[in-house]
């Protein structure tokens, strides 16, 4: 098997670990969701790991830093969706704040690795 580089990382590896846990999750949901929330998460999860193995594919920091970014806002729209999922008894609160953890960790890790790839000059804005 071929090793990128993005496999490394350990944001790579704690985002790939949350969307296992958000798919185990899932499965739990009502069958009328499966096409509804349940897509949206999915979808979201699957674009945090997506965008980091891109943004780290890429040659320019300014990619790397734009695919770092969808991946941080990925993370956030998962965040808003789990907490949709809480509202309507889906998961319950352990799950959620188990999940909130992880999300916290991945984002400081996404935006420390985005800030590594800033122009200097933009690290101050």
């Amino acid at each position: 098997m071929n090793e990128y580089s993005y496999k490394t990382l350990n944001v790579y590896k704690g985002a790939k670990a949350l969307v296992i846990e958000v798919y185990r999750l899932l499965r739990k949901y009502p069958v009328e969701e499966k096409y509804a929330l349940c897509d949206q998460v999915r979808r979201a999860a699957i674009s945090i790991t997506s965008n980091i193995a891109e943004g780290m594919s890429r040659y320019s920091d300014k990619e790397k830093v734009h695919f770092l970014e969808i991946a941080y806002g990925s993370l956030m729209e998962l965040d808003s969706q789990l907490e949709i999922s809480v509202a309507l008894d889906y998961i319950n609160e352990e799950q959620y704040n188990t999940l909130v953890g992880d999300i916290s960790t991945l984002g400081k890790q996404i935006s420390a690795l985005r800030a590594k790839y800033l122009p200097q000059a933009d690290k101050t804005e």
